[in-house]
């Protein structure tokens, strides 16, 4: 599959990002605890364009660590559409932490949905424990006519294959980061990541990208194994689409 016969191609060798939608990024500028400037956010802009990539969703935190409103992340979009003459094509969604300020947000119908039909929202939780009444946010969201998008399932310590399992079942679906493959938020999420791919939890990749150099770094490194990547490389085949 891979032009790597005798080797395990990096991210970046291996040419899956090549025409992907990336779900998932922190290139907003000065929003969250992502990029922190327009022309970092160019700069990132140019690296994805080299690396292929066809179309990025702006994903900024909606948090009560960061209350970011619906008009402020519109204008800055605009602001960063306005200064982009790149071929990376951009979306705009937001990340939301299912927290009391979701569920003002939701309530009140005030969301940046994710998705090709606007029918999804991309949600997170604390990565060491679950939200109090889990179960009843999800239900509101479906009640509200979205589907939850789960970030990065990967990262959370307190979940197991029992609960990825009640998830699905629940019609949540799940986004990866594809640099756990190479270790980039550890061993635990690595072989969480590898285990959600092995069996046909993911829905969609990101990158999560925070930093430029980050970003670079990771995927100039090699998963342990190359079926690893093909497992990868199969999703932006066969799925990679909400």
């Amino acid at each position: 599959m891979w032009l790597f016969k005798d080797k395990v191609p990096t991210i970046e060798e291996s040419g899956m990002l090549t025409g992907i939608t990336d779900w998932h990024s922190h290139v907003l500028p000065g929003v969250d605890d992502g990029i922190k400037t327009l022309e970092e956010s160019l700069d990132v802009l140019r690296h994805f364009d080299a690396l292929g990539v066809d179309t990025l969703w702006l994903t900024p935190h909606i948090m009560e660590d960061y209350p970011n409103t619906t008009e402020k992340l519109k204008s800055r979009f605009e602001e960063l559409k306005d200064a982009w003459n790149g071929n990376v094509k951009l979306r705009l969604a937001s990340e939301y932490m299912l927290d009391s300020l979701f569920e003002e947000r939701l309530a009140a119908g005030d969301v940046l949905p994710i998705g090709n039909n606007a029918d999804h929202l991309l949600v997170e939780t604390s990565y060491f424990s679950a939200p109090m009444e889990f179960d009843d946010i999800i239900d509101s969201i479906k009640s509200a006519g979205y589907f939850p998008l789960l970030a990065h399932p990967e990262r959370y310590t307190y979940m197991d294959e029992k609960k990825y399992k009640e998830l699905k079942e629940r019609d949540v679906k799940m986004q990866l980061n594809y640099v756990s493959l190479v270790g980039g938020y550890g061993e635990t999420a690595m072989k969480k990541s590898i285990w959600l791919l092995k069996n046909g939890f993911i829905d969609v990749l990101g990158s999560d990208v925070h930093r430029l150099a980050s970003n670079q770094g990771l995927i100039s490194k090699k998963p342990s194994k190359k079926d690893h990547l093909d497992m990868i490389l199969s999703v932006v085949k066969e799925k990679n689409v909400i």
